[in-house]
């Protein structure tokens, strides 16, 4: 098999992996280190994954996807081959419903989880053969997220300027995924294919995704890396510096409005008033079609010491209250077209969408089966 992109680029990253057999444990990146340490999480039940989740040790909509499947996995570690079935399945599924209320936002942690779920409904032999079939499942998530990555990389690629410069926020590349990542997949492929271009990544207040993560990992791919304060982008459109805009996504509605990192709204707005191409990228795993509408994306409130505090330093009055949302929903008009595995979507969006994202992903019960 030939090798990733991002081993080709010797992007020395794996956030999310597997290590070992149906009693394994799960090793994680701990993003919350970077840059300045890279260090590994070893979980070996549930809880950790699911404060690892919180915690955004790992982060980005397709990797907590995928590590809250292998944490469902954790659920039956080293449980005795003679333990009943039925007491397996219902530990199963209660470690899915708490898993699920780590973050409320991202739609493939809900889509992951009702994978999982559908192996309870099998009628396994055993315990230890249900083990198998979890991690098997868990192992096949893991592969189709690192599969969409690599797709949505060819098509997003020819949608790189060669010679020019582009904007990318928070950061949707390899960190927040299993494979090469979303919005910065073309990048890689378009690398690879000797593309020559600059990416400026917005700082991303207030937990600095985009300073820290996106900045990291691109300049350990080689690739030429500015990083703003998200204030300037304004600035930097008006100069005519930036030729296009890729964005990652959390989850995105039926008529294509995103939900996105907070920031991302203002920067599709100043897109557009500068006539600069803004693309979202994402699997179908993203899409939500249960929700007709970005009105229906529940949004994450974070704690507002976030915003009150640098490392341990307060820098702003106690007395100042705070509003911390995490992600913010960027109107389907303000977007050019989405980028996925199965290609470029382009308005209208709800035509699209509907024709384009594969039935099995519309499952009606990502959400509502967790509430």
């Amino acid at each position: 098999m030939p090798p990733s992109c991002i081993e080709s680029l010797m992007l020395p990253v794996k956030t999310v992996k597997w290590v070992g057999d149906a009693d394994g444990v799960l090793d994680l990146l701990d993003q919350r280190l970077l840059p300045q340490r890279v260090e590994r999480l070893q979980c070996q039940t549930p809880q950790q994954v699911y404060e690892a989740i919180r915690t955004l040790a790992v982060r980005g909509a397709p990797a907590i996807g995928v590590a809250a499947a292998y944490g469902v996995c954790l659920a039956l570690r080293n449980k005795p081959e003679e333990t009943p079935l039925a007491e397996a399945k219902t530990l199963v599924a209660q470690t899915t419903l708490h898993l699920a209320s780590s973050r409320p936002t991202a739609v493939n942690l809900f889509a992951a989880l009702n994978r999982m779920k559908a192996v309870v409904q099998t009628s396994p032999p055993c315990t230890a053969q249900f083990k198998q079939r979890l991690l098997d499942e868990a192992h096949a998530i893991n592969q189709q997220e690192q599969d969409n990555c690599q797709t949505i990389g060819r098509c997003g690629a020819p949608l790189v300027p060669d010679g020019k410069a582009v904007l990318t926020h928070c950061n949707a590349g390899a960190l927040a995924t299993t494979g090469i990542g979303t919005a910065l997949a073309p990048f890689y492929i378009a690398r690879q294919q000797h593309k020559r271009f600059t990416v400026y990544a917005d700082e991303t207040r207030p937990l600095l995704q985009g300073a820290r993560l996106t900045a990291w990992e691109l300049t350990q791919a080689g690739i030429e890396t500015v990083v703003i304060c998200d204030s300037m982008a304004a600035a930097l459109m008006q100069a005519g510096r930036i030729q296009a805009v890729f964005v990652g996504a959390d989850r995105i509605a039926a008529n294509g409005d995103t939900a996105n990192k907070i920031g991302t709204l203002g920067l599709s707005i100043l897109a557009r008033h500068y006539d600069i191409p803004f693309y979202v990228a994402a699997p179908s795993s993203t899409f939500d079609r249960s929700l007709p509408d970005g009105a229906a994306i529940p949004i994450e409130q974070r704690n507002g010491n976030e915003i009150r505090r640098f490392n341990d330093t307060l820098i702003t009055p106690s007395q100042a209250e705070t509003w911390n949302p995490a992600f913010d929903v960027t109107s389907a008009q303000y977007i050019t077209a989405f980028i996925t595995e199965h290609g470029i979507l382009r308005p209208p969006f709800a035509e699209s969408i509907a024709q384009t994202i594969p039935q099995q992903t519309d499952q009606h019960d990502k959400r509502e089966s967790y509430e």
